[in-house]
């Protein structure tokens, strides 16, 4: 017996259970189709989605072009290609049934031009759009000229306040609904703002009714509030469902799916899943866009925690406050008195290059680590509006540079995340999940290494289970 009914979603009565989109490779055509096929929405990732030759094998995405602008203007090519050739299998296997969507970042590279290129190119097939990390103003407009529904992803009612009133009124019969995500249980990028304690979780439930009342006070009382994070059983989620005060209301599964047959991750990255504990998903800050963002805690975030650690202010010349003399490398720094005893250390222990970073501190590294942090930034491919990491910007006016050094704390994540879903390493690359991800290892569902089909995981989450 299902414990939901179905509503209206992007012009269609369907289960109220949404594909989260994920990034890149992590939700594709297969996933999405399977979803939509089993009466839900699926959700096809576009960011750096996939291509492939006539023998159906991933068309590597590989970059020539000798500046960061050209290769770029690439980054974008492949990914509304990819993005096409995603959504064209979602709806070859959909067969009609359920809606398709699509999901960007707004501050991916090239959102716009990749958000534009696709719903030409895939003009019918799309049913709605979902966008989140950053204010996706330009997102109803878009949506609007192409006549599909638009979903913006946030993460507290004034955020969306200040969208629907800067932008979203003027095309508000697009609005498809609202995606609540939760900033502290979420998998990959979240929307903490400045005000809010990443240490400190707050309970969803007043902060999605403070949603709908806003939403209610524009006149958006049957627009469904999508709840996402943290959702993993829906037993758990009973008050929220039938509630007048939550209104119409959907649930986004974005961490459980990666484990079903239709799922573009690797059979490792999957097995590893079975594997996590309660503690394992880490929040974090290290990604170049400047978010806080949630991934697995492996050897990866491990390093990057220890490199910020290898950190120390320090200054060019010599001075009353920094006036003890350290050779890094072939370059001679003044730092503190009383860090030069462990800054020798580190140097001691063979971290002996000393990388600048943007708030004049020293991070200190292996020779190899530096080599490869110089490589990667130099061959940046703009797959962010900007990026902290290699300090891109995507705006001409401002010379595509943010303005501010490149910083060694960070890493290339698009680098990261292709290799990762592509059958790189699960112990060196970024492996986002959500916070529920333990669930894995006790939901008996998944027992004695059983995978499902979607059609079985949509079969079971209307259970309740």
């Amino acid at each position: 017996m299902s414990l939901l009914k179905s509503l209206m979603m992007s012009g269609k009565e369907v289960l109220p259970l949404v594909e989260g989109g994920k990034g890149i490779s992590a939700t594709n055509g297969f996933s999405a189709g399977a979803w939509a096929a089993a009466g839900g929405v699926g959700t096809v990732s576009c960011v750096n989605a996939d291509s492939y030759d006539d023998d159906g094998n991933v068309i590597p995405q590989i970059y020539h072009g000798r500046t960061r602008l050209e290769r770029h203007r690439e980054l974008v090519d492949y990914a509304i290609r990819g993005g096409v050739t995603q959504v064209r299998q979602a709806h070859e296997l959909a067969q009609g049934r359920g809606r398709l969507h699509i999901n960007v970042l707004w501050e991916m590279g090239g959102a716009e031009a990749v958000l534009e290129g696709v719903l030409a190119r895939a003009k019918g097939l799309v049913h709605g759009v979902t966008c989140g990390a950053g204010m996706p103003y330009k997102l109803s407009e878009i949506a609007a000229r192409h006549e599909v529904f638009y979903h913006p992803i946030i993460s507290s009612a004034r955020a969306f306040g200040i969208l629907w009133k800067r932008a979203y009124r003027k095309y508000g019969h697009w609005l498809g609904s609202v995606v609540y995500e939760d900033p502290w249980l979420a998998g990959g990028h979240n929307g903490l703002s400045n005000a809010e304690d990443p240490q400190v979780p707050q309970d969803p439930y007043p902060r999605v009714i403070a949603l709908r009342t806003m939403m209610n006070k524009f006149g958006l009382n049957n627009v469904p509030i999508i709840m996402a994070g943290g959702v993993w059983y829906l037993r758990d989620w009973l008050k929220w469902i039938n509630n007048p005060a939550i209104g119409p209301v959907a649930f986004q599964y974005g961490t459980r799916p990666l484990l079903t047959k239709e799922s573009p991750i690797p059979q490792k990255w999957k097995e590893a899943l079975t594997k996590l504990k309660d503690g394992d998903i880490l929040l974090h800050r290290f990604s170049p866009t400047g978010f806080y963002a949630s991934a697995v805690h492996n050897r990866f975030l491990r390093r990057l925690e220890s490199r910020s650690e290898r950190q120390g202010a320090f200054s060019a010349k010599q001075s009353e406050d920094f006036c003890a003399e350290i050779q890094a490398g072939k370059r001679k720094y003044f730092v503190h008195p009383e860090d030069k005893p462990k800054v020798d250390g580190w140097i001691g222990d063979g971290y002996c290059e000393a990388m600048k970073t943007p708030d004049n501190t020293l991070v200190f590294t292996t020779v190899e680590e530096c080599r490869k942090i110089r490589q990667d930034q130099r061959e940046c491919m703009g797959c962010l509006s900007q990026c902290k990491f290699s300090n891109w910007s995507q705006d001409p006016e401002k010379k595509y540079s943010t303005g501010r050094g490149a910083d060694p704390r960070s890493f290339c994540i698009q680098k990261t995340l292709m290799a990762i879903a592509h059958g790189g390493d699960l112990q060196d690359n970024l492996m986002f999940a959500g916070h529920s991800a333990f669930n894995f290892a006790t939901d008996p569902f998944f027992s004695n290494g059983f995978i499902p089909t979607v059609k079985e995981l949509v079969d079971r989450i209307l259970t309740g289970d």
